[in-house]
């Protein structure tokens, strides 16, 4: 058995993503094959040595004032010394502290480590020096799987780094990253890293061709998602309840989009063609406005609040409603009460939401570009993300068409059951095996 390490740094307590499912995912495998996994967060919890602190910290949503003197401290000597250190502490979990709810949303772990806000110092650490900085734990891990292109690694020990896409470079209107740090970023890891691995074959191509890593380097293992049967396999009267109580839609009533809600999602088109459509049946938006969301969202007049229902322009009053978030067993019930899932992003490096639908048995209509095909292959209708005419007829033959439904309901199961944890778990062991 050999001890692992992953990061937390899109495993916060607060809300889940793709990027979170992923690296959850991942630590649930990790076990499955018989390794010890380490997981290293960046909560501001290693400034006191009394261990029951440390693990009320470490689950306190609330920063402490007293931590800025010292952060300060830091910030100057790292400016003069360059990049750090980080010195990661045990987080002890002996159940003192009751953390039922986040348990939908924590990782797999055998040992918990802490370093006060390692992954924000690390990136001012890069900007200023453009180097990675070192992690020392204490128990070296023996090896280091970075869920996401972060500036760490462990000294003498094999390093992997999980790069999902480039958006930045290859979309980078859509983002707000720094795009020269981020490529000096991506050429700094192919430095330091031992192999990467990517989650489709268009990312793969993606990293060789725009930032130059040599193909042997990068192992495509897709990805997979497990949804307990405890919400997968929940009766359909109570699924029903749920989502009537929750959206006052019926039961296969309405349609669904979840996810972030910016640019790369295409939610402007998707609003656009949805109202062109004329269908009386209602869409339902899950997520949160992020970066240039207003964009995404003035057609409908809602640039000011996330919590309104997205309701002001005439003609779309009761047929479209946004929730800025559900706890995954609501989703998990959302996405089981849709009619069709949709997703016509600009750009995806895997689809995770996608997969989610197609084991739910829910159907889909998605992009043909960027990794989806790969993932949804003939099991999904698939259309043009930049033309909102397609958009709208996909929407309107979903809407209309039980039969279709049904058949693409089908077919999103069996395509979902390529994606499997045990075949996910067979492509990372192969992965491990080989640089272990």
């Amino acid at each position: 058995m050999s001890r692992i390490l992953i990061d937390g740094y899109n495993l916060g307590l607060e809300k889940g993503t793709g990027v979170a499912t992923y690296a959850r995912n991942l630590s649930y495998e990790i076990g499955n094959l018989g390794h010890h996994v380490d997981v290293i967060y960046g909560n501001r919890a290693n400034f006191v040595r009394d261990e029951l602190l440390r693990e009320v910290h470490f689950f306190d949503s609330a920063p402490d004032d007293r931590f800025k003197l010292l952060e300060i401290i830091e910030q100057i000597q790292q400016a003069i010394h360059g990049p750090f250190t980080f010195r990661a502490k045990q987080i002890p979990i002996s159940g003192r502290v009751i953390t039922r709810t986040f348990e939908s949303r924590l990782p797999h772990f055998d040992t918990l480590y802490n370093a006060s806000d390692l992954f924000q110092r690390a990136q001012s650490a890069f900007k200023l020096w453009k180097r990675p900085s070192q992690v020392r734990l204490p128990q070296k891990p023996d090896l280091a799987h970075w869920t996401y292109p972060i500036p760490l690694w462990i000294t003498k020990r094999p390093n992997i780094y999980t790069l999902h896409d480039v958006v930045p470079l290859r979309l980078p209107y859509t983002t707000l990253d720094h795009k020269r740090r981020y490529l000096q970023l991506l050429q700094q890891l192919d430095q330091k890293a031992e192999h990467f691995v990517t989650v489709s074959e268009s990312s793969k191509r993606d990293l060789v061709d725009l930032v130059g890593i040599a193909p042997e380097r990068i192992t495509n293992t897709y990805q997979s998602v497990s949804i307990p049967a405890k919400y997968r396999d929940k009766p359909e009267d109570q699924v029903s309840r749920e989502v009537e109580g929750l959206t006052g839609f019926d039961y296969k009533g309405y349609f669904l989009f979840w996810g972030s809600l910016e640019p790369k999602k295409n939610i402007g088109r998707l609003i656009e063609a949805y109202l062109s459509s004329k269908v009386e049946t209602p869409l339902v938006i899950v997520g949160a406005q992020a970066w240039k969301a207003d964009q995404e969202l003035k057609i409908l007049g809602q640039t000011d609040t996330v919590y309104a229902s997205l309701e002001r322009r005439r003609g779309a009053r009761k047929r479209v409603i946004q929730l800025p978030y559900a706890p995954f067993p609501l989703l998990v019930s959302l996405i089981r009460g849709a009619r069709a899932a949709m997703f016509p992003s600009l750009y995806e490096g895997f689809g995770l939401p996608v997969l989610e639908a197609m084991l739910l048995g829910t159907p889909v209509i998605c992009s043909n570009t960027s990794s989806l095909p790969e993932v949804a292959g003939d099991a999904a209708l698939m259309v043009d993300p930049y033309d909102t005419q397609a958009i709208t007829q996909a929407i309107r033959a979903m809407d209309a068409d039980a039969d279709l439904r049904a058949d693409y309901s089908r077919r999103g199961r069996e395509r979902a059951a390529m994606f499997s944890p045990e075949i996910y778990r067979e492509r990372l062991k192969k992965v491990y095996d080989s640089h272990l």
